[in-house]
């Protein structure tokens, strides 16, 4: 595996929730992506969108509804269509395999902050940070994450800098609002990284 890797490592366990879709071929291989459908302890699901290979999913045998462990890390790209959301957050699938365990929402980030950290409130009054952190892979690109913190977490991660280097864990949640296009009202879902820990990386 490219040590790169090391930096973005993402451990899911949930609920098929739809048949893979072929999405596009790349230096000879197909892609195709699925949702998954993770519990929270809250008993809120997140539906989170997979990416794999056509070779990797030949090697499982993805029944109706069947619970799988996919590891990998997360990925973005830009929607230059014109439609839908601009950042598109996928998991690059490195394995995948049929499970029994709960379902798992793990993810484990280093990185550099690449936006300047926003402190907000919540209605309720809790603090929250938003953050983007960039993250380097093969090839000279590089993944640009959406992260939030909350509480103490954020008044600290509200003193980060643009360039200064940081680890993040915690989970991949999806989260719908609405957003007036054209006079219309639309539902999008965007995604992010919660935090639960956070360090600078020295």
């Amino acid at each position: 595996m490219d040590e790169k890797c090391f930096n973005n490592v993402t451990e899911l366990t949930g609920v098929l929730g739809g048949c893979p879709r072929f999405s596009h071929v790349s230096r000879e291989e197909r892609y195709y992506t699925f949702p998954l459908e993770v519990q929270r302890l809250s008993g809120a699901v997140d539906t989170l969108n997979i990416m794999a290979r056509q070779d990797l999913l030949e090697q499982v045998e993805l029944s109706a509804k069947p619970k799988i462990t996919v590891r990998g890390e997360l990925r973005s790209f830009n929607n230059k269509t014109g439609s839908g959301s601009r950042l598109i957050i996928t998991i690059f699938a490195r394995t995948i395999y049929l499970s029994d365990e709960a379902d798992r929402n793990h993810v484990a980030l280093r990185g550099v902050i690449c936006k300047a950290p926003n402190l907000r409130r919540t209605p309720m009054g809790r603090e929250i940070c938003d953050l983007m952190l960039a993250i380097s892979r093969r090839y000279g690109r590089s993944d640009y994450l959406p992260a939030i913190s909350w509480g103490q977490n954020a008044i600290e991660a509200n003193g980060w800098t643009v360039g200064m280097a940081v680890a993040l864990r915690g989970r991949i949640q999806s989260r719908t609002y609405i957003k007036l296009e054209g006079g219309n009202l639309v539902e999008r879902t965007a995604f992010e990284v919660s935090v639960i820990g956070q360090e600078r990386v020295l």
